[in-house]
């Protein structure tokens, strides 16, 4: 049985047209498998006090790509913050650069797989208007002491203020009542000089020898009727 060349050049037609299809799928397969700038992302963040900036790689085929971070100012580059290299997955690979970011500062994210990618992320990357380390500085707690009023300070001067001097009428109070001399002192001052302390001391002898004269001719009489 031969073959109608018709029917041949319908099945190489067809063979052509399911060729050119696979081609087409497995293009698009492979499209959708590189490395895209659209599977990059940057965020920055806080670790503890400071401040980091990530980068995530979420492309299935892992292709390497080398990422750089730049700190904007005013539209140019004013210094590199780091450079690494990323292989992503499908679920994500994420890179981290140091960087004590201040608030609302802005940052170019470069990417570049050879053959596939070397563009920024867009748009720049812009840290949040928060720091990351907090101002701990607290006011004093009030004091339990109550402050001093206003009276409280007006009687300090007076509870402060030395005892006045003496007046002359205190001072010359002892001397009214300073003791007076002795009576006996007063006397003999008085009668030092008087001559009456001579004839006292005489009229004194003389009785004396009287009362002497006296007991002996008591004695001599008293003996004499004694005798008789």
């Amino acid at each position: 049985m031969s073959i109608n060349r018709r029917t041949v050049a319908r099945s190489v037609r067809a063979l052509g047209v399911a060729s050119a299809s696979a081609a087409l799928a497995l293009s698009v397969a492979g499209n959708a498998l590189a490395c895209d700038i659209s599977e990059f992302s940057a965020e920055a963040k806080c670790d503890g006090d400071k401040g980091v900036i990530t980068v995530t790689d979420k492309d299935p085929s892992g292709v390497p790509a080398t990422v750089t971070v730049f700190l904007q100012n005013n539209g140019a580059d004013l210094e590199k913050v780091g450079e690494q290299t990323v292989k992503g997955s499908r679920e994500g690979v994420t890179i981290t650069f140091a960087e004590d970011w201040k608030p609302n500062a802005e940052y170019r994210v470069h990417v570049k797989a050879a053959g596939y990618v070397d563009q920024d992320i867009k748009p720049n990357l812009t840290t949040p208007s928060t720091a990351c380390k907090k101002d701990e500085t607290k006011p004093p707690a009030p004091s339990d002491t109550p402050s001093p009023t206003p009276s409280d300070s007006a009687s300090t001067p007076a509870e402060e203020t030395e005892t006045p001097a003496p007046s002359e009428s205190a001072s010359t109070a002892p001397a009214e009542n300073a003791p007076s001399p002795a009576a006996g002192d007063s006397n003999l001052a008085e009668t030092g000089a008087n001559s009456n302390t001579g004839l006292i001391a005489g009229i004194a002898v003389a009785l004396v020898a009287l009362g002497g004269g006296a007991v002996f001719f008591g004695l001599r009489r008293r003996g004499a009727k004694s005798e008789g």
